[in-house]
């Protein structure tokens, strides 16, 4: 079962425009990123697989991005997994507890606000898409070879189309 331990600070809205809430959104998300890959399995096994989301300031991702990864500005999106990507399978078939923490990921406001607005999209639309990027950071995906970052953004295609969301990164191919 899919746990989504949800935190919203300010300037992020109760709620996101489109009337669901923002739990239900990532939910969606991270069930349509987990499903197309190899681990799709962790959305039927019995263990509680666990995430959490934070929607947060600028100021705050500014400092998470500077203390971990060494960049002293905001990022849309951060991701910190928190079990290795080649362990998740044993772990979820092998847990004492019957609980599998992914790990966190963390959504920076005026960043995600400003590429919406850049791309004539949603917050909504946009925040579910870096939900769907973080969930696979998560999962152990990456983009810092052109091979990976093909395969992550065909994940991420295939998933947010089945959200109803259009492809992401046509903009950048155009």
């Amino acid at each position: 079962m899919l746990e989504i331990a949800l935190l919203r600070e300010e300037p992020w809205p109760e709620a996101p425009a489109g009337g669901s809430d923002w739990e239900a959104l990532a939910t969606r998300a991270a069930r349509a990123a987990i499903e197309r890959t190899p681990h799709g399995e962790l959305l039927t096994t019995p263990a509680l697989v666990e995430l959490s989301v934070r929607l947060a300031s600028d100021e705050e991702v500014r400092g998470l991005n500077a203390q971990y990864r060494g960049k002293d500005k905001p990022t849309n999106v951060l991701s910190f997994p928190m079990i290795q990507a080649d362990l998740i399978d044993t772990v979820s078939q092998n847990s004492d507890d019957g609980e599998l923490l992914l790990g966190d990921i963390v959504l920076a406001h005026g960043v995600c606000v400003a590429e919406a607005a850049e791309r004539g999209i949603s917050v909504e639309t946009h925040a579910t898409h870096l939900m769907v990027h973080g969930v696979l950071h998560l999962l152990g995906y990456d983009h810092l070879e052109d091979g990976e970052a093909d395969a992550m953004e065909e994940i991420e295609r295939q998933a947010l189309g089945s959200l109803g969301i259009a492809d992401p990164y046509l903009v950048r191919e155009e």
